[in-house]
């Protein structure tokens, strides 16, 4: 299977401040890659740095094989390339329905349409006229996936999936994702929960202070790895 998105010493900056350094990663088509880290590993500063939220090389990032690492957000969006930010980032005065619409606006072609996107998350058809703000915290998150669906990437980024969700409402983001995959949508998924990344991803990267500490299969990684390359510690 050939790479959809790839990056190769892919550094980062925020300012004078390093964030990235010499990152090579890759994701290939219909494939589902897991970032696990703790805070401040880098982890949102990549999935940003493949949107085009920081500009880069050119060549650091490679889209099909093109590269890319130097197009602004909206023409990644365009080629495909959709991110669900941290912290859902809804307009929040809109109702459900409206911020669905505003994420089709590319009119990019494939399953996924409004019908689509409330078969998925029932409950959105219900609150559909409701503005973003009188929602739950995972009924938020539901509207940002959806919204990114209906702007049918190929490439499907989401930045800290459960984060502050009830344990219920986190199994039913990650029973949805399963949809997203069926429909051959490569997804990356930055997750802090390491036992969800492991169990819905085809590969998973760790990484410690901006860099890739350890890349696998996670049936083939065993525990202490996993904490070694998350904690920085060695593995024992």
């Amino acid at each position: 299977m050939p790479d959809l998105l790839e990056t190769e010493a892919l550094d980062a900056f925020y300012g004078d401040f390093q964030a990235l350094f010499g990152v090579d990663f890759r994701v290939r088509a219909a494939e589902t890659v897991a970032i696990i880290g703790a805070n401040g590993a880098g982890k949102s500063t990549l999935m940003k740095s493949i949107m085009g939220l920081i500009a880069n090389r050119p060549e650091a990032i490679r889209l099909r094989g093109t590269p890319v690492g130097a197009r602004p957000a909206y023409e990644m969006a365009a080629e495909g390339v959709v991110l669900v930010p941290e912290g859902r980032r809804l307009f929040r005065s809109l109702s459900v329905e409206e911020n669905l619409i505003i994420g089709g606006r590319l009119k990019r072609p494939g399953r996924w349409t409004l019908d689509a996107v409330y078969d998925l998350f029932p409950v959105l058809k219900e609150r559909r006229a409701n503005p973003a703000e009188h929602l739950s915290g995972g009924q938020r998150q539901m509207v940002a996936i959806g919204r990114a669906l209906m702007a049918n990437p190929e490439l499907l980024l989401i930045d800290e999936a459960s984060l502050g969700l009830a344990p219920v409402i986190v199994k039913d983001i990650y029973q949805s994702l399963r949809a997203v995959r069926e429909a051959d949508t490569a997804i990356i998924l930055v997750e802090q929960d390491i036992a969800q990344a492991m169990a819905v991803a085809d590969r998973v990267y760790c990484m410690q202070e901006g860099r890739i500490a350890l890349e696998g299969i996670p049936g083939e990684l065993g525990r202490a790895a996993i904490n070694a390359a998350y904690f920085g510690t060695e593995a024992t």
